[in-house]
């Protein structure tokens, strides 16, 4: 047992794992020795070895909360949220003053979908644990799944900020882009890229806050790095053959919103940028069926009717074309008495 400690302590974790397996050959009901192999299993990255003998140990072992923290932990890294989750509350209830295991019990939360549930967790701990930015970490995440974005991107750009994490930055820039609140998006996104320009769809989301705010070409750039990093795309290649075909780069346009298209087939702007593309090639009357479809599931959406009406003109469609410019009036005039839009 001793040599198990000892070798444990140095980070030799086979040698930790054969000394205990040899104590236990000698006394099979020695709980310290089944918890540390346990511990020493797991962090070799046998979790399935480890759960079981977490739970051998917790049949003997005098303090059965420490032996299932561990197995809460073994289950967590295995990735079984479920049952990590289960031990984690009994954890919880046992020592709720354990911060660590409270912290994961609602990571755990979070990643089975129970955000509001771990918000309820968590925030009564705020004001003791507001520097811990681990602690702000998860309760940021978990405030912006739960829909209180406003408040879960203030501590997550504050975690972002302290430890100069490009994850933290992404995260509220992701959240900041879905509020529509694309200047913070952008400062949020462009500092993530500075950091660590390798996360998956990072220059994606930065590429589509600067189009919103109206910077296309550094848009352009941020697309076309998107795309280096990730050819199939569905994202980017919209956004940035909606951009060419604004440019009128037809050729440039047409491969990315085919595959875009592809990709994405339900996507109502794929198929809208699709339409203009049709058009722009000729192909009126594929484009009438393209816009028709979308305005037959929309009709409130305003550009499918503003693409329509020239083009039923050209197809000889008067009729038509007045009825579009018509519906184009009527529901610009119901957006302007709405007002504008959060942006």
């Amino acid at each position: 047992m001793r040599k198990g400690v000892d070798a444990q302590q140095h980070g030799d974790v086979k040698a930790a794992i054969e000394e205990y397996r040899k104590a236990l050959a000698l006394r099979p009901r020695f709980p310290e020795a089944r918890a540390n192999l346990g511990a020493a299993l797991a962090a070799a990255g046998d979790f399935d070895a480890a759960i079981r003998e977490d739970r051998l140990a917790m049949e003997n072992a005098p303090d059965k909360t420490a032996v299932r923290k561990n197995l809460a932990l073994a289950y967590y890294k295995k990735g079984d949220c479920e049952h990590a989750s289960s031990e984690f509350e009994a954890v919880h209830a046992a020592r709720p003053g354990d911060l660590s295991a409270t912290m994961l019990l609602g990571y755990c939360d979070l990643k089975l979908n129970r955000a509001e549930k771990a918000v309820a967790l968590l925030q009564p701990l705020e004001q003791a644990n507001q520097n811990d930015m681990d602690f702000e970490y998860v309760l940021g995440s978990a405030m912006i799944q739960s829909g209180k974005e406003a408040e879960g991107c203030t501590r997550m750009e504050r975690v972002a900020e302290t430890t100069r994490s490009a994850e933290a930055y992404a995260i509220a820039g992701s959240a900041r882009l879905h509020s529509r609140e694309f200047k913070q998006a952008r400062t949020d996104l462009d500092a993530a890229l500075g950091l660590d320009a390798k996360i998956p769809g990072l220059y994606t989301m930065a590429g589509q806050a600067r189009d919103a705010l109206g910077d296309t070409d550094a848009a352009q750039a941020a697309f076309k790095s998107a795309l280096q990093a990730d050819a199939r795309d569905p994202v980017a290649s919209l956004y940035l053959g909606a951009i060419l075909l604004k440019k009128r780069e037809v050729q440039k346009a047409q491969p990315l919103l085919e595959l875009a298209l592809q990709l994405q087939p339900e996507n109502r702007q794929a198929q809208l940028q699709m339409a203009k593309l049709d058009a722009m090639l000729g192909k009126n009357a594929d484009a009438v069926t393209l816009l028709e479809a979308l305005e037959k599931a929309d009709p409130n959406w305003l550009e499918p009717h503003v693409e329509l009406a020239p083009l039923y003109y050209k197809l000889h469609r008067a009729d038509d074309g007045q009825r579009e410019r018509k519906l184009v009036d009527d529901i610009q005039a119901k957006q302007q008495q709405a007002g504008p839009t959060n942006n």
